[in-house]
């Protein structure tokens, strides 16, 4: 079964071939800029080279078809026609509480869909571009959402709450949703492949650590807890997102600064985080350069990312009553060896032991842990993607 998994955002589409059920990936690649100057597919066949396909790609729609023409060219191509194409699986961000799993999409869950994207302004509408172009597309071809909020419905209710009249939650639905579901879902179930361990039976801590970063307790296999919140700017201090933070401070600035809700928005979302602390990028490689230089505020950004991740594991190890696993995934996660190692040191007391040879592998699947240790420390590497199209073969199928 050949299965297109597409993950659409403001100005980009990126997807992925999948040959399922032997998960072989028969292409992948990016649609960018979207609607923007230097518009242009980035394609990869299989093993080969990256090839660049530049164009004019107005909309979501044009790029989806353009996107789709390469996959069945004669040059670039790994189908012989579109109707090789037996599912697409969507990557949708927010599926608030209509949605603890994937499903098949209809209308139904389409309205529903629309109805949820004031919980998402950001993302939710371009994911609906997605369907909609691959409706029109591909007439007749099942279509899959995948909720990065879905594995979170499992948490209990004492957690999910906010402290705020419980009316407003009746209301309007404001509670905490969590986010980067699929990933937190994949790299838990394979850490667990990896260990030889019964996923139903741990207690494990997934930190998902990239630009946007988060990290959920798993408790039996269920979500329990996780730092994103309604939007995923609650939690770890991130790229260019603040993390937590007293709302009072909030009204606070609004009040000195004089500004809108939607400055106050573009301000926690968009230069907020490392970038706002360090004053030199949201990228942890140029602000651990800065650092190594002797630039005072990106050492201090460097303290606060690794200060926050290591109390949320710590709390998150008392809220599961321990931890048996301890997983790094996300850019970050899985290649920044300084910012692992900061993240770890001090966390001895929970039962963890490292391999300092171990602690200086990036970027692929490997067990930082010593074979003594209690706790077992281990990298896996995301494939958020893969996930999505095994749900949409399962549905499908």
């Amino acid at each position: 079964m050949k299965i297109i998994v597409l993950n659409c955002g403001s100005s980009s589409i990126k997807y992925e071939l999948f040959d399922m059920p032997s998960k072989e990936v028969l292409a992948r690649g990016i649609v960018e800029k979207i609607g923007l100057k230097g518009s242009a597919i980035k394609h990869k066949r299989g093993n080969e080279a990256e090839v660049k396909i530049e164009g004019e790609i107005l909309d979501h729609n044009q790029g989806i078809e353009y996107l789709l023409g390469v996959l069945s060219s004669k040059e670039y191509g790994s189908l012989k026609s579109l109707e090789e194409i037996n599912a697409v699986g969507h990557r949708v961000v927010h599926g608030a509480e209509e949605f603890s799993g994937s499903v098949l999409i209809d209308d139904k869950v389409i309205d529903a869909l629309e109805k949820s994207s004031e919980l998402a302004p950001l993302h939710n509408p371009p994911n609906l571009k997605g369907i909609y172009a691959m409706k029109l597309l591909l007439p007749g071809v099942p279509q899959v959402g995948v909720f990065d909020t879905a594995f979170h419905q499992s948490m209990p209710e004492h957690v999910y709450l906010y402290g705020i009249p419980y009316i407003l939650y009746e209301k309007y639905k404001i509670r905490r949703y969590g986010f980067h579901g699929t990933s937190h879902k994949y790299v838990s179930k394979r850490a667990c492949d990896l260990l030889n361990l019964n996923f139903k039976d741990q207690k494990i801590i997934s930190c998902h650590l990239g630009n946007g970063a988060s990290i959920t307790a798993i408790k039996d296999g269920k979500s329990y807890d996780t730092s994103m919140g309604m939007t995923p700017t609650e939690g770890l201090i991130m790229g260019t997102r603040t993390g937590d933070i007293d709302p009072g401070a909030l009204l606070f600035i609004a009040e000195k600064e004089k500004t809108s809700i939607l400055y106050t928005r573009t301000l926690i979302n968009k230069f907020s985080g490392m970038l706002g602390i360090s004053g030199v990028s949201s990228d942890m490689r140029y602000i651990e350069e800065a650092a190594e230089k002797g630039n005072h505020r990106a050492k201090v950004a460097l303290e606060m990312f690794a200060y926050h991740v290591k109390k949320y594991i710590g709390g998150y190890a008392a809220a599961l009553g321990g931890v048996d696993v301890l997983i790094f995934t996300g850019g970050i996660g899985e290649n920044d060896t300084e910012t692992r190692a900061n993240i770890l040191n001090g966390l001895e007391f929970l039962g963890i032991k490292t391999d300092p040879e171990k602690l200086k592998v990036r970027g692929k699947e490997i067990i930082l842990s010593t074979d003594d240790s209690p706790v077992k420390v281990i990298v896996v590497p995301t494939k958020e993607e893969l996930m999505i199209a095994v749900d949409t073969y399962e549905i499908v199928k």
